[in-house]
């Protein structure tokens, strides 16, 4: 048993340096020697529990993903499960599939920042194996969810629900992924973006002000206008009004 408990708490160990390291510096610049001295351990106890550079950064993803993912399938079922057969609303399935992420940030035991920043970093210029690996991993839960916002916006294109929902993960990945170009183009500081003083930690503070301030964005753009397109608006002798 205690043999079991160090190789499980050494693999823990090494995920967690691995997470902290790759999201400071980026896949590539990271190297496995690195990842090694920063977890004292030899490169055979990396290669024992992972096998290779890009198995270990998917298992980073993994344990935190497979947690989340169930997660919102089980706000979802819940969800439905208390509407007994009527539509959500669309403001309940972002919040489900968006918020359960968001709060990841205030738990330093999901990975906090850490893992959201590295997510984001990640999701935003993926490479090819990583890519598959998301695809995979994401499957059940993006169709399941839209279903949900088809069901909840029966009016609406099912074409611009994706292109919406494409939309939401390309800002909410922007959004986690820091605030380093945010900060040259704006001028804001971290701090600013973190809102007032709090005794709690500054990473906790951020995550939940991000929240506050992303989801209401997010409902917005799912809510907007319809586009009317040249073509369509051509054949109409009055805009359309119809909002989502």
């Amino acid at each position: 048993m205690s043999d079991q408990k160090t190789t499980s708490d050494t693999r823990e160990r090494i995920l967690d340096v691995a997470e902290r390291l790759f999201m400071d510096n980026g896949y590539e610049a990271t190297s496995m020697r690195a990842i090694t001295s920063a977890a004292e351990v030899n490169l055979a106890a990396v290669n024992y529990h992972f096998g290779s550079k890009e198995a270990l950064l998917c298992e980073v993803f993994r344990r935190r993903l497979t947690w989340l993912n169930e997660q919102r399938l089980q706000a979802l079922d819940k969800l439905e499960a208390q509407a007994a057969g009527a539509p959500l609303k669309p403001s309940q399935i972002l919040e489900a599939f968006f918020g359960t992420l968001l709060r990841m940030g205030e738990d330093p035991s999901l990975g906090g920042m850490t893992f959201l920043r590295l997510l984001g970093r990640t999701l935003t210029e993926p490479a090819e194996f990583i890519r598959t690996f998301f695809a995979g991993e994401y499957a059940q839960v993006i169709d399941r969810y839209k279903r949900a916002l088809f069901r909840a916006l029966p009016d609406v294109p099912k074409a611009e629900i994706v292109w919406r929902l494409h939309f939401m993960l390309g800002a909410m990945s922007y959004a986690i992924a820091g605030t380093d170009v945010l900060q040259v183009v704006t001028g804001c500081e971290v701090g600013d973006l973190a809102g007032e003083a709090s005794c709690d930690d500054p990473d906790t503070v951020l995550a939940r002000r991000l929240a506050e301030r992303l989801m209401p964005f997010l409902l917005g753009g799912l809510r907007a206008p319809l586009p009317q397109f040249h073509e369509e608006a051509n054949k109409q002798k009055e805009p359309s009004s119809k909002t989502v």
